[in-house]
């Protein structure tokens, strides 16, 4: 096994990512991308190692992997991908995504695009407005998908100041009974999602009185231990608390469901179909 090379960089560090070589290039990777998250200030950083063991012009060793440049990032940097040779995405625990600009002649990085309110629990200009941390983000020049805790999948393009699309509208959970789950999305899905430690042995897929019904397990053991009852379904490692059925709740698919609500035994919910669906016997 080579020498293992330590730098302290004097931050704590949520991300690294190589720098991807030129397609059908024989060199190997030189370069590479860190976030850093839980600092007063945090940063993303570029890195090289230029050449392990070979000295440089002043006799030390080039193994110890040199800081080229880096930039300020407001909040922790919960996603780092390179977008292609010259850029970086960096998803923030603020909601922001953002793409860096590695510029080579003077070794500096800018911002290139940024979208602030990627994230976000209720509209931006609202009382309640609150953003959402940004958890992950995929790159496929000239597109940027991205995932945060409000739900939302959001496709983003470079060259495009808002979202392309965005998907699964409202999450909620039931407020007096936590292990149901309810969501909304832009295909027209309406979905209730039951974790609870009574749903019934039942076949995988089936039809009920215009319901579908799919049932998610990745255990066999249904023997429940008593200290689990004050653990969440969602948190629970437990194979008997690890299936879940998920039931589609309107007849058929219909234009994108935007919003929703729940209390007790009601849920409404309204579309772009310019219709509006309520029912008050949800767990019937």
């Amino acid at each position: 096994m080579e020498e293992l090379y330590a730098k302290f960089v004097s931050e704590k560090i949520s991300k690294t990512r190589w720098r991807p070589v030129p397609p059908g290039s024989l060199q190997t990777a030189e370069t590479f991308a860190t976030g850093s998250w839980d600092n007063e200030e945090n940063h993303v950083s570029l890195w090289s190692i230029g050449d392990f063991g070979n000295p440089d012009s002043d006799g030390s060793l080039e193994g110890d992997h040199r800081l080229l440049c880096d930039i300020k990032h407001h909040g922790d940097v919960m996603d780092l991908q390179f977008f292609d040779q010259e850029r970086i995405v960096a998803a923030s625990s603020t909601g922001c995504v953002t793409i860096f600009l590695h510029h080579p002649n003077n070794q500096t990085l800018s911002v290139s695009q940024q979208w602030t309110t990627a994230h976000y629990h209720t509209g931006p200009g609202s009382p309640s407005y609150c953003s959402a941390p940004c958890t992950g983000v995929v790159c496929d020049n000239p597109e940027i998908v991205t995932v945060g805790e409000d739900g939302r999948i959001n496709l983003f393009r470079a060259d495009h100041k808002e979202a392309v699309r965005t998907i699964v509208w409202e999450v909620h959970f039931h407020p007096s009974n936590p292990d149901h789950l309810f969501t909304c999305s832009e295909d027209g899905s309406l979905w209730h999602w039951d974790a609870s430690t009574d749903v019934p042995e039942k076949s995988s897929l089936f039809h009920q009185g215009g319901r579908t019904s799919t049932f998610l397990s990745h255990g066999i053991n249904h023997q429940a231990n008593a200290h689990q009852s004050l653990t969440s379904s969602w948190l629970s490692t437990d194979p008997a608390k690890d299936r879940i059925e998920i039931t589609s709740l309107l007849p058929s698919r219909t234009l994108s469901v935007n919003t929703l609500d729940v209390l007790g035994p009601c849920l409404v919910c309204g579309t772009d179909a310019e219709a509006i669906y309520v029912t008050r016997q949800l767990f019937s």
